[in-house]
């Protein structure tokens, strides 16, 4: 199995990535659906974020509302890094118990997820390269506001809670860039996913073809 690290900034086009990777055969672990998973209702860490942080965090549902909980977080770094003292180390044992299970033995495995860097990701699950997205923070705050989930204030805030891009980039293996058009960022993932089959010598090129 070969396992790479996806990392980027909110915005940076990171997901697009991932799917453009997906396409060539790649089997995506994505960290921000795990994370989904653990605050959902009867999730991992619902109980202990609900302890933290109070009942105001709680959804209906009996999940955690996660754009309350981001307003209380993205506000106050001590209380980002209470949560992240929950939340990381459950997902990253979930991200070891998936990544124990059954793999083609050339199956690229790509772990999707925006905080490598600031986790030590690639040393705690052994990837064999860093493949970092980048785009300038006018293009992130731009794409996330078109989303429709936050406000250009919101998305800034994020981005300024996480690692400066040249910290990113200056960990990465390979970089991906993703300050033009979506047929550029194709172009360079097709250039990208080459490289990895040559490196690592995987026959997973007929994989999705």
């Amino acid at each position: 199995m070969i396992l790479i690290g996806l990392s980027g900034g909110i915005g940076s086009g990171k997901s697009t990535a991932a799917a453009l990777l997906e396409a060539r055969g790649a089997v995506i672990l994505d960290a921000d659906r795990i994370a989904h998973e653990i605050l959902a209702p009867g999730g991992a860490a619902v109980a202990a974020v609900a302890e933290r942080f109070g009942p105001d965090v709680v959804g209906s549902g009996g999940g955690i509302d996660r754009p309350t909980l981001r307003s209380v977080v993205f506000a106050d770094p001590a209380a980002r890094r209470d949560l992240e003292a929950i939340t990381h180390p459950l997902i990253y044992a979930e991200m070891a118990s998936r990544l124990g299970g059954s793999f083609e033995p050339d199956a690229v495995v790509v772990v999707d997820a925006p905080l490598l860097v600031e986790t030590g990701g690639r040393d705690r699950i052994g990837m064999q390269a860093l493949v970092v997205v980048a785009a300038e923070q006018s293009q992130q705050i731009q794409r996330v506001v078109a989303r429709g989930s936050m406000t250009a204030e919101e998305a800034a805030t994020v981005i300024a809670a996480q690692a400066p891009a040249e910290r990113k980039l200056a960990a990465a293996d390979y970089v991906l860039d993703n300050r033009g058009s979506p047929e550029d960022l194709e172009a360079g993932v097709e250039t990208l996913w080459a490289e990895l089959l040559r490196r690592f010598g995987s026959s997973a090129d007929s994989q999705g073809r």
